[in-house]
């Protein structure tokens, strides 16, 4: 089974006792107040009243107080993914469980990835439940988010008493967005090893195993502001298998187009691949909006303004693999 590799040679930040993960190296800041704070969340419509806790601690602390965390939820839950984004008009990508797995089914991969989930400040992850909901998520930078109705407000705090945490007016001095503008976020993944799985790979692990979807409106085109982008040019990457059913060929397709929507950008890709029926849809890897400066060579001709759906590229790589090796379903 391929695993994932913390690279070698990375020197984790220490600040006046304060081990921050390997992905960040920290610029002028101050260390946080370890602890943890507490916020009441006003429920909406149907909701129930909830409480968030947010745990900050150094590095060699959060394990153990994750791992009983992750005691406080039920049976089912829904994965959670945020992860640094490669689209243009977007920062994070969210991925979500677009169905409940089995609790013991998100440990199983999380105990797979855990050293790598512990690390990279690329992505956060984490599971929640809708009924009663709870949320036990570790974000890009290490806290950890734990939210519980109320009536378990004694048994989380309880819990932290056990780790010697308690509550913080604060926890970090400045907000999340100086800590990142004076701060490097760095790569934590081993990648001279061909055959080691890298962060795209991880990401496809997780949206597999914990059935993620990513949480964006189908129907529209906007940035993080709101606004509607209307037409822009996206590349999405997308693996097939050969259609004729011989499980050790298939393919890598990338496919740039202009569309104003992904429902619409799905339904080019449909196309494109109805064009070419020797192949059969298995996967779409990536799906990222693109700048009009970042598209490949051979669209340089393509104008800046776009007023309608269209497939500029298609570039199929084909690939064949050892029997035993063949692309799961």
């Amino acid at each position: 089974m391929r695993q994932l590799r913390l690279g070698t040679g990375l020197q984790r930040a220490v600040l006046d006792g304060f081990a921050f993960p390997l992905g960040i190296v920290p610029g002028g800041i101050q260390p946080p107040t370890q602890g943890y704070t507490i916020a009441y969340n006003t429920p909406r419509d149907d909701e129930s009243d909830t409480y968030t806790f947010h745990v900050v601690v150094s590095h060699e602390r959060i394990a153990p107080i994750l791992h009983r965390a992750f005691e406080l939820l039920p049976e089912q839950v829904l994965g959670i993914v945020e992860i640094s984004s490669r689209d243009a008009y977007r920062a994070v990508d969210i991925y979500v469980g677009h169905e409940p797995v089995a609790v013991r089914d998100f440990l199983r991969t999380w105990r797979r990835f855990e050293t790598v989930l512990l690390e990279d400040a690329a992505l956060g992850a984490g599971a929640n439940s809708e009924d009663p909901f709870i949320e036990v998520f570790l974000d890009q930078w290490k806290g950890l988010s734990i939210i519980a109705p109320l009536p378990l407000r004694d048994q989380v705090e309880a819990m932290l008493d056990r780790f010697d945490l308690e509550e913080v007016p604060q926890t970090w001095a400045d907000d999340d967005e100086q800590a990142v503008s004076t701060s490097q976020i760095r790569s934590v993944i081993q990648h001279d090893d061909d055959d080691a799985l890298d962060l795209d790979d991880l990401l496809l692990e997780l949206r597999y195993d914990w059935r993620l979807e990513l949480d964006v409106d189908l129907h529209t085109n906007v940035d993080d502001a709101g606004r509607n982008l209307g037409f822009t040019l996206w590349r999405a990457v997308v693996g097939v298998d050969d259609a004729a059913g011989d499980p050790s060929r298939g393919a890598d397709i990338v496919l740039w187009a202009t569309a104003d929507s992904l429902d619409q950008l799905d339904e080019l890709i449909d196309e494109a691949l109805n064009s070419r029926p020797q192949w059969r849809l298995a996967e779409i890897f990536a799906v990222d909006r693109v700048a009009f400066d970042e598209r490949p060579d051979e669209l340089a001709d393509l104008p800046p303004k776009r007023r309608e759906a269209e497939v500029h590229l298609v570039q199929v790589e084909p690939w064949i693999a050892p029997p035993d090796q063949a692309r799961h379903d």
